[in-house]
């Protein structure tokens, strides 16, 4: 993206009259200054594969505070941090072990001081990940739990039931785990089983991270304590892995739905072309008695309570894969969380009509509870919406890429993303960026089976790719050894060959680049406080179905999402745009920032 001072005419009556206001703007309370949080850009560091200090191929702490710089330079306004504590890292760190721990992999809790400090000193605010469904099965109450009796203290902390069949044989219910297989593993047998035999244990995600009981009194009660643990240690707030997933419904009861990493259809699917539900709905949500179930907000009004006791603004988002919007927008009411990651979005079609059926929606339901509307388009459980927007398939979206998949379009995909991502950070409310984005990393699609990690590829025995594609460590350095990630150059995934032109120093201070474009699109942004903002849609170009435009206070947002070049308004000057402008307007796949 270049950011433009010239002012471009086009042939007289081209226009840009806004149509019906669907969104109200930034909520104040009691007419004062906004929250931060409500129009906030917060980057997501992925630790192991963000930057490495010692030189193990992993990324760690003291590595993250090295590159915060850069994240100062980009103009974010804070950082959320994937897991960093004690975990025998079965499935990348959310199999937790001890929640008040760090892991030896990633450094010691004074070097989270230290990074919260920095961070703190460069004007960027600091969540961090709070895994609250499951632990892992080293964790001190798992542990308790095998050695300890039925009907005991240490097994009403998590989900054991009797199984089904002759002597408990089969599994308690006929539920799935979100990573492959049944969502239920049997103990081995003990002297201390009752006549149904060896109790299953409930498990939505893999074996090794066995679900919490939250109709338990202690569960509820140990994380208010980690809440204030962190809090003390002055984190800015929260993101809660599975947000939406911590109460099942009573009874357990069989379900022949099925459950699945990430649903909806792929970025470039041209059936979306037919329209979307006006609730804009994509298929991204969970469903099934494991999912949304009422009493997950009784926590997470527990957990704001606890928020409030401290000074400093301190939030909660939502990690939940909840449809319609309508429902998501329940767990960001004034009494629970501050924001809720908007899927749907996401999981969204690069196709003018979805996409405002789904902005449309999206900020209907988010103002109707006085929330802010918070967008992603990637992050460290999805394809990267770089390689996304470059796939020839349709239907619903891989959960990872192989060798031996359709590949995608590299150059068509970055010039989607480029315009994409211009379209979203235009939008009021806030934005997560998931890191390497803003340079333009593509997925990598061709890894070796032999180095995959995700434990979604082992347990569907390799029928799913996984996500250690979105995962491979950042380039910082065109010329240096991986690519300048660390001190040795080793990294824990391999590095595709097309990072090295990807790489952050290759990029910094040359006009156009991916980097220079985030950069200048967060300036501006903050400029014209469009996160604050309002949103009304320009109907002047909507009747040819290919052009998505909005305009946010006095700054029109252009998408061209067609087939030809869009002209330009009379007198419009562009402030802003994904990619060259020509004598011909807004190129096909490009999105402009204009002032008309």
């Amino acid at each position: 993206m270049t950011r433009i001072d010239s002012t471009q005419t086009l042939p007289a009556g081209t226009t840009l009259a806004a149509g019906p206001l669907v969104h109200e703007g930034a909520h104040r309370p009691d007419g004062g200054t906004p929250e931060w949080w409500r129009d906030a850009v917060i980057y997501q560091v992925y630790p192991r594969s963000f930057a490495d200090g010692d030189g193990d191929g992993i990324g760690d702490l003291p590595g993250i505070t090295a590159r915060l710089p850069h994240l100062a330079d980009l103009g974010v306004d804070a950082l959320w941090l994937s897991p960093f504590y004690r975990s025998p890292q079965k499935d990348a760190g959310y199999d937790v072990a001890d929640y008040r721990a760090v892991d030896p992999l990633f450094g010691t809790l004074a070097d989270v001081d230290a990074l919260v400090a920095q961070a703190h000193a460069l004007g960027i605010r600091v969540i961090v990940d709070l895994v609250p469904n499951h632990t892992s099965d080293q964790h001190a109450w798992f542990r308790a739990a095998l050695d300890a009796a039925p009907g005991s203290r240490e097994r009403a902390r998590y989900v054991f039931r009797d199984g089904r069949g002759e002597a408990g044989a089969q599994p308690p219910n006929n539920w799935s785990s979100i990573f492959g297989g049944p969502a239920w593993t049997r103990l081995p047998a003990s002297a201390s089983d009752g006549p149904a035999g060896a109790p299953w244990y409930l498990h939505l995600f893999d074996s090794s991270q066995p679900d919490l009981d939250w109709t338990n009194d202690e569960v509820h009660a140990e994380f208010r304590d980690v809440l204030r643990f962190w809090l003390d240690k002055g984190v800015d707030g929260f993101r809660v892995d599975v947000a939406h997933g911590l109460v099942k419904a009573p009874g357990l009861p069989d379900w022949d739905g099925s459950v699945a990493m990430v649903e909806g259809t792929t970025a470039g699917d041209e059936a979306v072309d037919s329209g979307a539900p006006e609730d804009g709905s994509t298929g991204a949500g969970n469903s099934g008695p494991m999912f949304d179930q009422d009493g997950v907000h009784d926590i997470y009004r527990e957990w704001r309570a606890v928020l409030e006791e401290y000074d400093g603004d301190r939030c909660l988002v939502a990690e939940a894969w909840v449809e319609p919007l309508s429902r998501l927008a329940r767990y960001v009411r004034p009494d629970e969380m501050h924001q809720a990651f908007n899927f749907s979005f996401l999981t969204t079609g690069w196709s003018a009509g979805p996409l405002r059926t789904v902005i449309t929606a999206s900020l209907t339901a988010s103002d109707a509870v006085g929330a802010p509307t918070t967008w992603v388009l990637s992050n460290h459980d999805v394809v990267r919406h770089a390689t996304r927007l470059g796939l020839p398939q349709t239907g619903e979206r891989p959960n990872g890429l192989k060798a031996s998949d359709p590949q995608p379009d590299e150059e068509l995909g970055l010039r989607r993303a480029r315009a994409f991502s211009l379209l979203m950070l235009g939008l009021p409310g806030s934005a997560y960026l998931y890191q390497g984005e803003e340079l333009g990393l593509p997925e990598h699609t061709t890894l070796d089976d032999a180095v995959r990690q995700d434990p979604a590829f082992f347990r569907t025995q390799g029928a799913e790719a996984g996500r250690d594609g979105c995962r491979i460590p950042v380039p910082w350095e065109a010329d240096a050894p991986g690519l300048g990630f660390g001190p040795t150059g080793r990294t824990w995934l391999p590095q595709p060959a097309s990072y090295r032109r990807y790489a952050a120093d290759a990029q910094r201070g040359v006009p156009g680049s991916t980097y220079e474009t985030y950069r200048a699109a967060l300036a501006l942004r903050k400029e014209l406080r469009l996160g604050a903002g309002t949103l009304a849609w320009v109907d002047t170009y909507q009747a040819s179905g290919d052009v998505l435009a909005y305009r946010n206070g006095d700054v029109v947002v252009l998408a061209n999402i067609g087939q030809e070049p869009l002209p330009l308004p009379v007198g419009a000057r562009v402030l802003l745009a994904s990619g060259p402008l020509d004598g011909a307007g807004v190129p096909v796949d490009t999105t402009v920032w204009l002032r008309a």
